[in-house]
This record gives structure tokens, C-alpha cells and sequence, in this order.
């Protein structure tokens, strides 16, 4: 029996990694019963005789679980952030960090565009890349595109990790794989070419081997359009709340309406980002008005 690490998933089989090698598996049967679904990058045990006829034997404990791309223990995700006028948003790029720090993975922010800004447009973005260092979160951000010190950076950034590139439709966030990993549409292409499912497969998933990490070649993460939880543990997703909340009056204050609130007092004096706070207000309504399904499919 050996541990491995599951790389692709397609059709039903699904390539386990081991001892620098890949196996061709299946599932046991018994897993469908159970529930359990392998997904990539999940660290399993599996017997395999030879490389192409192997079985999952067992999907061992996951830290973090993604729907979209369905991957498993992933812990950094490249928020590709379109920094034009027309294209920018402090509210997705909030509710992606939200997410992101409710399902427990470290966010690297990289500013997309930025050739196609003004100067006093990339000053205003270097300033906000600024205040949300300050809050703690990695930014990559120079005044060319694609420049060889922020690819460094992101190469940096994903060494030792799972990671998935996420941001809005048109962002850049296959351009940038493609910088970072020259050839890799020609990759993606032979692996489906070699497997004879040919480019119709929409079921594969698979982890690249980039920068001595591993990048799922699915953008997405989706799950940012919702958030799972009660409204009163908003407060705890924001880095900056956090450590000003030591100083509320009240234990459990979530800075609206309750005096001597020291998170609204950071607001005032200028050192907590207004855009932030208008963003954290629309998400506590949103959560708050959110109707409760019931009979909902796990």
C-alpha cells in the first residue's frame, strides 16, 4: 500500500502521485455508498500493481474542501484583481477575502491591468495596495504588466503550496498562468490528447507543477457569492476588526450600532478603510436578510 497525492481527476479514474510517479486509479466501489467523492489533491492511500491499474483504498482527512474548482487541501488562492475603472471593485475584492478567510486559505492579492491605467490611477491603486498590506495581505502589484518582479513574487508566493487563481471573468487569470508557466495551453493540450478523451472533457481537473507548487489549472472558486455563516461572525473575517475589537466595550460587538465601539473609532480617525466598512455593512445585511433553505442538498 502506498500515500500519494491525487493530481488529475477525470472520468471516473483519477492520477494519484507517488515516489515521483503517477498512478492510473479507480475508486473502491464502496466510497459511493459512503458518500465519498476523491477529489484532487487529496492524500490517499492506494494499491497499485503496476502504474495503470490501481485502487483508492482510502481519502485520508482534508484541511480545506473547494466546490469550485472541486479541489481538495488547497491553502493559497492568487486573487487576480482587475484594477481599471470600468473593471474594479473593493466590494468582490472584500467578498473574496471574506470567503477566503472563512474557508481557511491564505489570499495573495495580484493587481491585473495596471498598464492600462493613468498615473494618477496606478497612484490611487498603489495607495489602496498599501492600506491592504497594512490589514495584513500579501499585494503584487508594479507598474507593468506581467513584470518579471511580480511574476518573482507570485512564483515566490505559490512555493510548498496548493493553490487556485480566482477573480472576475476577463481579469487575466489565464494570462497569467500562461506567464508564469510559458507552454502551458500546449500542456494542458497534450494531457488531454495522451489520455484519448480528447478537448471535450469537461470533467478534468488537475493540479500543475508551477514554481515548486501545484496550481489547479480550473480557475474558480465561486463560493464567494454566498457566505455560510451567521451574521455576527462577520466581524471575525475581518483582519483589521479583529485586532481593534480587543478594545470594543462590548464582547461580541459587531460595530453598527453599539457605543464605545472601537472598530467605528478607527473609522473615524481614518485608519480603517471606508470602502472596507461600507463593504462589511452591505455583507452583514446581506447575510442578516438571507432566507434559510430548508431540505437543503449537502
Amino acid at each position: 500500500m502506498k500515500t500519494g497525492q491525487i493530481r488529475q481527476s477525470l472520468s471516473g479514474f483519477y492520477d494519484v502521485y507517488a515516489d515521483g510517479q503517477l498512478y492510473r486509479t479507480r475508486a473502491r466501489g464502496n466510497f459511493r455508498k459512503r458518500g465519498i467523492t476523491p477529489l484532487v489533491g487529496d492524500q490517499v492511500e492506494f494499491d497499485a500493481p503496476t502504474q495503470q491499474e490501481g485502487y483508492i483504498l482510502k481519502v485520508l482527512p482534508r484541511k480545506t474542501e473547494l466546490v469550485r474548482p472541486p479541489v481538495a487541501n488547497v491553502d493559497l488562492a492568487i486573487v487576480v484583481t482587475a484594477t481599471t475603472t470600468q473593471e474594479f471593485s473593493t466590494n468582490l475584492l472584500d467578498r473574496q477575502l471574506v470567503a477566503l478567510e472563512v474557508a481557511g486559505i491564505q489570499p495573495v492579492i495580484y493587481m491585473a491591468k495596471t498598464d492600462l491605467l493613468s498615473d494618477e490611477e496606478f497612484a490611487a491603486r498603489q495607495q489602496l495596495a498599501n492600506d491592504y498590506e497594512q490589514i495584513g495581505y500579501q499585494v503584487i502589484i508594479e507598474r507593468a504588466a506581467f513584470d518579471a518582479h511580480a511574476l518573482a513574487a507570485v512564483k515566490a508566493a505559490l512555493a510548498g503550496h496548493v493553490a487556485v487563481v480566482m477573480g472576475q471573468t476577463g481579469a487575466g487569470k489565464s494570462t497569467l498562468l500562461n506567464h508564469l508557466q510559458p507552454g502551458l495551453d500546449l500542456a494542458t493540450g497534450e494531457i488531454s490528447q495522451a489520455l484519448n478523451r480528447g478537448k471535450h472533457t469537461t470533467r478534468k481537473v488537475s493540479l500543475i507543477e508551477i514554481a515548486d507548487g501545484l496550481v489547479a489549472d480550473t480557475p474558480g472558486f465561486s463560493s464567494y457569492e454566498v457566505f455560510d455563516i451567521a451574521a455576527n461572525e462577520l466581524t471575525h473575517f475581518f483582519p483589521e476588526f479583529v485586532r481593534l475589537s480587543v478594545d470594543c466595550k462590548y464582547r461580541g460587538c459587531v460595530h453598527i450600532n453599539e457605543p464605545k465601539c472601537a472598530v467605528k473609532a478607527a473609522l473615524a480617525a481614518g485608519t480603517v478603510r471606508q470602502s472596507r466598512y461600507d463593504d462589511y455593512l452591505q455583507f452583514y445585511e446581506t447575510i442578516k436578510n438571507k432566507k434559510v433553505i430548508y431540505n437543503k442538498k449537502k
